[in-house]
């Protein structure tokens, strides 16, 4: 079982950090669009604009999580039902949960992992990512 649940794990962790990079890059894209005026023509520093790109792509982490774990997760049991190890597995007498326990497991801990991010590290990122963008309008 334990050789059935790694290649569970690695057909998903591709597709999730993938899915993740592309949500995270769209949610930035959307936020870049809306502040561009209010950064353009200031004669900023590269420094202190990629200063206020990283804030608001970790701002942008709750929105993006669920989104590529959901496209991650449909993309992976897409893929194995696709390539018929879906009905190997239950040729073999594995449950479909217990063929999708280990993703069940990751998500999880991706779940707590998101709450301790949203709780603690959020909250910070955007206080000085409002304090940043105020300094910059006032310029």
């Amino acid at each position: 079982m334990k050789k059935l649940h790694l290649f569970v794990l690695k057909a998903f962790i591709g597709p999730f950090l993938l899915t993740f990079l592309i949500s995270n890059f769209l949610f930035l894209m959307i936020w870049l669009f809306k502040y561009i005026e209010d950064m353009v023509g200031k004669g900023l520093d590269i420094s202190v604009i990629l200063e206020l790109i990283a804030y608001a792509s970790v701002n942008q982490f709750p929105m993006a999580l669920p989104l590529s774990m959901l496209l991650s997760s449909i993309m992976t049991l897409g893929n194995l039902g696709e390539s018929n190890e879906l009905v190997a597995a239950k040729s073999l007498g594995v449950s479909l949960q217990q063929f999708i326990k280990p993703l069940m497991i990751l998500t999880f801990f991706i779940s707590i992992f998101a709450f301790i991010t949203s709780n603690n590290i959020i909250p910070v990122t955007s206080l000085k990512a409002r304090t940043l963008f105020m300094l910059v309008k006032l310029r």
